[in-house]
């Protein structure tokens, strides 16, 4: 064998040497094109992120100052709505009157936990329920029907009692789920504000 000639053998390994190598080269170069591809199409935008939870500690805040707000001045706070219950007693059209001065209006009850809620207080309390517009028909104060699947009357209300003029709803029989009782609207009783959460 001629000495100047390179060994195939060594020249094999020198090939497989360089081929690992420009392949570690490649894989390295692909694996780092992935991840930029990758980071920029599913990675969130930082910036977004950032203006997101900046929107949302400005929205808690808000909410918690409002909070703050309504509680100093008396009002109770359950389930998205600021009630404010009075300490003394009105006819039902200015208890309703006081409350659009608190830019709120009587309470309209939509649940049987709302209503439980407003049991808790024992007392006589005008709702914003009336049917001074057609006897009989008995709307709320936002102009919305009555519905018969949402309604708390007490066993025989609403009455009329005695053929008498009670058109507007209240609060009576606290004791028991089904406390709705209509009186005549001049009698003087505590009531209830409603305020939604903004």
């Amino acid at each position: 064998m001629d000495k100047n000639l390179p060994d195939a053998s060594a020249t094999n390994r020198k090939l497989v040497v360089w081929s690992l190598g420009l392949l570690c080269i490649l894989q390295a170069a692909l694996n780092i094109s992935l991840r930029l591809a990758l980071y920029s199409s599913d990675a969130p935008d930082c910036d977004a992120v950032i203006r997101n939870l900046t929107e949302e500690r400005d929205q808690l805040k808000r909410k918690l100052k409002t909070f703050d707000h309504y509680t100093q001045e008396g009002w109770v706070y359950f389930r998205s709505s600021f009630y404010f219950i009075s300490s003394d007693t009105k006819s039902w059209a200015d208890s309703r009157d006081n409350c659009l001065q608190k830019v709120a209006d009587l309470v309209i009850i939509n649940s049987k936990e709302e209503n439980e809620f407003i049991r808790q207080f024992r007392r006589l309390f005008w709702i914003g329920l009336t049917d001074k517009e057609k006897e009989g028909i008995w709307k709320w104060v936002d102009g919305t029907l009555l519905s018969t699947t949402s309604s708390f009357w007490h066993r025989g209300e609403p009455n009329s009692y005695f053929s008498t003029d009670e058109d507007c709803g209240e609060t009576k029989f606290n004791e028991v789920e089904d406390n709705w009782n209509d009186e005549k609207c001049h009698w003087q009783k505590f009531w209830i504000c409603e305020k939604m959460e903004a």
